[in-house]
């Protein structure tokens, strides 16, 4: 069966399917001895494929994994500011990527995977997968803030954010749980939208982005995911709201 070129080589682990776009557009993958155009499709067990001068080889299964991110740790591989990375916190053979980000002040689910076109599918903004959020804030919402929540409005850098859902928990100490879910992804959205309302977020947990859910996992924990939920979060990959 055939496959387009850049889904292969995102399967591979080489990165994002984008990431594996620009591989070919700049010509550096070639196919059967002659260099790879976008769009070209390939079978991977008759078709060579060379990526930099090295044939490419694909994991015999790709790694899927759940990571309960704790506070104080960076999203990136990169360690900044003498932060650690959640890279730090898990230890296998694979080269995997962080689907999506959380900053640093931030908890909660996090997806490792070296399926590259898993990767793009479930960040990619047109797809518009639901990551759901619990958020402690200062003090209760009050209706028109979560009027505004749910209708959208414009953040300081000039971005509009679109219609999300934010429901009320609990109060606790003064201070009320929210849950939270977004179709879209802008760099600290919740705390920029929160801080225009008016509102303090003092804790901020991921519990679930698409089909995947947090559960029970503590705090710097992480499992492999099961046969199950790869299949739930792969056929929830393919959906688009568009």
């Amino acid at each position: 069966m055939s496959e387009r070129l850049q889904k292969v080589l995102a399967r591979s682990g080489l990165g994002s399917r984008r990431y594996c776009e620009d591989l070919i557009r700049t010509g550096r993958v070639r196919v059967n001895e002659r260099v790879a155009n976008l769009g070209d499709k390939v079978v991977v067990d008759s078709d060579e494929i060379i990526v930099d001068g090295a044939p490419l080889r694909l994991p015999a299964r790709n790694r899927y994994i759940k990571l309960h991110k704790p506070a104080g740790y960076l999203s990136s591989s990169r360690s900044q500011g003498g932060h650690p990375t959640i890279f730090a916190l898990v230890s296998i053979p694979e080269r995997v990527y962080a689907v999506g980000r959380l900053d640093l002040a931030s908890e909660g689910l996090m997806i490792l995977t070296d399926d590259g076109d898993l990767t793009y599918r479930l960040t990619h903004p047109r797809y518009q997968h639901e990551k759901e959020y619990r958020v402690l804030f200062d003090e209760k919402p009050s209706e028109e803030q979560i009027d505004r929540w749910h209708r959208g409005f414009e953040l300081p850098d000039g971005y509009r954010t679109k219609t999300s859902e934010l429901e009320i928990e609990k109060e606790e100490d003064g201070h009320c749980w929210c849950r939270i879910i977004l179709r879209e992804g802008h760099k600290r959205q919740i705390r920029t939208m929160a801080s225009v309302l008016g509102l303090s977020v003092l804790r901020l947990i991921r519990v679930r982005i698409a089909s995947l859910r947090l559960g029970d996992l503590a705090p710097g924990a992480w499992q492999d995911c099961t046969n199950e939920e790869i299949n739930s979060l792969v056929e929830a990959s393919q959906l688009s709201y568009n």
